[in-house]
């Protein structure tokens, strides 16, 4: 008898965790059936995975929210919703990162495109520059070469002394002596290759009228003769005035003019700007 008392207390306690299991299986089967409807149930703009939030059971079996007998199989069954749900953010987190580097590479693409067509833009806009300097550079060259032309055709007929060299002649004499000829010889080679110049040959000789305009035609040919024949001076650039027993101007602060003794022959070179023109 006092078997029978102890052991149906014992009994009632080891019986207490398969009924409140056997309590708890209506409610986690008006759970899964609940789980399939909220599945159902249109997608929440709300959430991360757009799905609509779990909804926990409102009461789980005999001991309500916490079971202390609950079986591995009602864990995995409680669990597994929650499971799913992590993985999905877990999915959702890794594309969102994809997509975030996908973003940031197109983005620093860009700005490298960007970046390099600046630089284009810059080096094209430094270039057009030096052409417009270079340009207008060569305009003002243009402009300066025509004013240099203008002055140079309106002064074409204008010819300065460059040069001027005296032959001195013995009475009675028309031949050329050494040192005239030395004389003549720098002249002409200074001269060699040029432009725009000429030579001027004036013969003075002592005596009178015809006569001394004869001696001194004489002497001047022969200056003219040495420069067209040794030298190749163009006979065109060459003019000869015989001044017979003309006065020879005096110079500077002098009160009358020099008289002649003997003969002599003034050779001057005279040029314009045609030369200074051709050298630019």
């Amino acid at each position: 008898m006092n078997r029978l008392v102890i052991a149906l207390p014992l009994a009632a306690v080891l019986a207490m965790p398969a009924f409140a299991q056997t309590t708890a299986s209506p409610t986690d089967q008006n759970q899964q059936a609940s789980q399939p409807a909220a599945a159902s149930q249109p997608a929440s703009t709300d959430t991360a995975t757009g799905k609509a939030p779990l909804a926990p059971p409102s009461r789980e079996g005999f001991w309500g929210r916490v079971n202390p007998f609950a079986r591995k199989n009602y864990v995995k069954r409680q669990t597994d919703p929650i499971r799913d749900r992590v993985n999905e953010l877990d999915d959702l987190t890794a594309a969102n990162g994809k997509q975030i580097r996908d973003v940031d590479s197109r983005a620093q693409a860009g700005i490298k495109l960007a970046s390099d067509k600046a630089d284009t833009a810059d080096q094209h806009a430094l270039d057009a520059g030096n052409k417009a300097t270079a340009a207008q550079q060569s305009a003002q060259q243009a402009t300066n070469r025509v004013q240099n032309v203008e002055n140079v055709v309106s002064n074409i007929d204008q010819y300065k002394a460059s040069n001027q060299t005296e032959i001195r002649f013995r009475p009675g004499q028309t031949a050329l002596s050494q040192n005239a000829k030395d004389a003549l010889d720098q002249m002409a080679n200074g001269v060699k290759g040029q432009h725009g110049y000429i030579i001027e040959v004036q013969g003075f000789s002592s005596g009178k009228g015809q006569a001394a305009i004869t001696t001194s035609q004489k002497m001047a040919e022969s200056v003219v003769r040495y420069l067209v024949l040794t030298h190749e001076i163009p006979v065109y650039r060459v003019y000869l005035v015989a001044m017979g027993n003309a006065p020879v101007p005096a110079d500077e602060g002098a009160a009358k003019s020099k008289s002649i003794s003997g003969g002599r022959v003034e050779i001057s070179l005279l040029k314009n700007d045609l030369e200074q023109l051709a050298s630019k």
